[in-house]
């Protein structure tokens, strides 16, 4: 039966087939644009601070209050 809190169950599925923990999956499958091809999702650089924070957020990132944009950047791409 499918997890109703993973937002992407078949790219979910992919990530842990190639590995990935279940919590980075669950994380990357449930972020908006993340299963998005063709360069659609803007790059962070474009991003407001605000929508960084709010991101981070919802990949579970800790400390994001004290960050500052480039940080944000850095976290959300090694995450």
């Amino acid at each position: 039966m499918p997890d109703p809190r993973i937002k992407n169950e078949d790219q979910y599925e992919a990530l842990r087939d190639k590995g990935y923990s279940k919590q980075k999956a669950a994380r990357i499958a449930n972020t908006p644009n993340a299963g998005e091809k063709g360069g659609k999702a803007q790059p962070y650089e474009e991003w407001t601070k605000n929508e960084l924070y709010q991101q981070a957020k919802k990949v579970g990132i800790e400390g994001r209050s004290k960050m500052n944009k480039e940080q944000l950047i850095k976290c959300l791409r090694s995450n």
